[in-house]
């Protein structure tokens, strides 16, 4: 198969490219769209979140001794946790008796903003859907939403869920991605 090699001025004289004399105009079609994009992480607002294993506070990291707990809290830099959200958690298979957990927030209240038992994963999930929660959806009726599907800090799936249901509500239809390519997730239907 022989192929014949693209000459330059055969380009130019394509109907998709502009000539010298005529402006070449680059259309936005995704402004003149109407797509309202939301972005989660911005909509969740910014946080710092810190984690404390519990397992080190314990005895061969199993077994919790309350003399000995005690001074390790006492011990403990709560300074560190100064302005986060603190996930308080045991990372062994070890049982923690719930005034563990208690005594733990009452030095740790003092610095964090707030403080979540339960691992960072979960933390996460909690902090998105607590402030995903407060948000007014109904600001969206009858539009068309994206929710942006690319963000610094990875979005736990638990939030997209949160805004596609409430979303559902008021929205036209809700898709996932970006602009140039999107999934499409839900349409309202037709009556």
């Amino acid at each position: 198969m022989h192929l014949e090699p693209v000459r330059a001025e055969n380009l130019f004289q394509s109907k998709y490219y502009a000539t010298m004399n005529e402006p070449f105009v680059i259309e936005n079609k995704v402004a003149k769209s109407g797509l309202i994009t939301i972005d989660l992480e911005k909509l969740a607002g910014d946080f710092n979140m810190m984690s404390l294993d519990l397992k080190s506070f314990l005895f061969m990291d199993l077994l919790l001794k309350e003399k000995d707990f005690r001074k390790y809290l006492d011990d403990h830099d709560w300074s560190q946790y100064k302005g986060s959200i603190l996930a308080v958690y045991c990372s062994s298979d070890a049982i923690i008796a719930p005034w563990a957990y208690m005594l733990v927030v009452t030095h740790a209240s003092h610095f964090a903003d707030d403080i979540v038992v339960g691992k960072p994963d979960y933390t996460i999930d909690k902090v998105f859907n607590d402030r995903l929660s407060k948000h007014d959806w109904s600001q969206y009726k009858d539009k068309r939403i994206l929710l942006k599907g690319c963000s610094d800090r990875t979005i736990p799936p638990s939030a997209y869920a949160l805004a596609t249901n409430k979303l559902q509500h008021y929205a036209e239809r809700i898709m996932y991605g970006e602009a140039c390519s999107f999934v499409p997730v839900w349409r309202r239907p037709k009556n």
